[in-house]
């Protein structure tokens, strides 16, 4: 067997679910929302189900939902995109692994920024990559000059940069996205952005892609999701945006892996990209209410919460708390003696990791962060 795979055990977030829901502890580990999402995205969906083609679409993703991606870019972000620079993929991941197989060549050097999504990694390793990580630390979680010289070599093929920062919670400003693209034109590199954050950001800030940066719109595959987008994480849908000479061998790695995308849920994301800009303000205030709410309560219970500046997701810093233990030990504390599942970010490390960080989901009612915070007045 595949030594990448066997040697990987069960993600961290679907240990903690799985201890939540067998246990009944409140779930702030694996970030969901629990509400039902837009309820007319839900009924285009629904409607296209009935009423339209159920077989096979086009591998490319239906024409409605690549022009739309097109027009939302475009009224949102101001890129110019074509149709024929848009993948529909079955979820964001999917659209990582085609973009990580069809541009790695075994020996390939791969940067990526630690704290990392935990698929990034074996998918590297599968596609014979070697990894070169750059390590980010709190608060501020910050790129600088420095570490990326420090990974940089004749060998470096690839950037993969997460903005907004899971599980940090931070955006790439602007002199970082500069260092980046210098860095990546100067080593011939190919940057893979994965923004599926890209419209949860909080306090007026504005999403700005890696592919606007001069020099970098021929060498940039932007990828997204409209499960994030919409609240709707179980859809999986998602799609990948690049120059018409990476896309074309981006298809070819995709048409071989899940080919095609439900029909019905394509039909819903393209009606959700055209809503009014109401939509996205209303949802991003929601989600920033959320994190007040349990910002405040985890201060109010003695708390030191790191800044948040988009996703899901806070963090507490265990040391500046005066918690004495580790984030897996407190993680595993929390979900054993209160009913609360966190995430210990340690396991967003593949090597020197943080170990006084932990991450709680905020995208829940009310009533499920009221009731969390209530068993988290137990502190060990």
């Amino acid at each position: 067997m595949n030594p990448v795979y066997t040697q990987l055990g069960t993600t961290i977030f679907e240990a903690m679910s799985a201890r939540a829901r067998a246990s009944g502890a409140i779930n702030l580990g694996q970030g969901f929302p629990d509400g039902r999402g837009p309820e007319d995205v839900l009924a285009e969906a629904a409607r296209a189900l009935i009423e339209e083609s159920n077989q096979y679409p086009p591998m490319l993703g239906t024409a409605l939902l690549r022009q739309a991606v097109v027009g939302h870019y475009r009224a949102h972000q101001g890129l110019d995109l074509a149709l024929e620079e848009v993948i529909v993929t079955s979820g964001a991941t999917e659209a990582l692994a085609c973009a990580i197989f069809a541009l790695v060549s075994p020996g390939d050097e791969v940067v990526m920024f630690q704290p990392l999504y935990d698929a990034y990694l074996p998918l590297v390793e599968r596609a014979g990559g070697v990894a070169k990580l750059v390590r980010l630390e709190p608060p501020h979680w910050r790129i600088t000059a420095d570490a990326l010289a420090a990974v940089a070599s004749d060998r470096t093929r690839l950037v993969i940069l997460n903005s907004p920062l899971n599980p940090a919670g931070t955006l790439v400003n602007a002199a970082e996205r500069a260092l980046l693209a210098d860095f990546c034109v100067a080593h011939d590199a190919i940057a893979i952005c994965d923004e599926v954050w890209e419209h949860v950001m909080f306090d007026g800030a504005q999403h700005r892609s890696l592919i606007a940066e001069p020099g970098m719109r021929e060498r940039t595959v932007k990828i997204g999701s409209a499960g994030k987008i919409f609240s709707l994480t179980g859809w999986k849908v998602g799609w990948m945006c690049a120059a018409p000479q990476i896309a074309e061998v981006l298809a070819k790695a995709h048409q071989f892996m899940t080919f095609t995308t439900a029909p019905n849920l394509q039909a819903g994301a393209a009606y959700g990209l055209g809503k009014d800009r109401r939509y996205f303000e209303e949802m991003r205030a929601g989600y920033q209410r959320s994190r007040d709410r349990l910002t405040a309560g985890l201060v109010g219970l003695g708390y030191a919460v790191l800044p948040c500046a988009a996703t899901y997701f806070v963090n507490i810093d265990l040391t500046a708390s005066g918690v004495e233990m580790g984030d897996v030990a407190f993680a595993e504390w929390l979900i054993a003696e209160a009913g609360v599942a966190t995430i210990p970010v340690s396991a967003f490390y593949a090597e020197a990791p943080v170990t006084n960080v932990v991450r709680l989901c905020f995208a829940k009612q009310d009533a499920t962060l009221d009731a969390a915070l209530a068993r988290m007045e137990r502190r060990p």
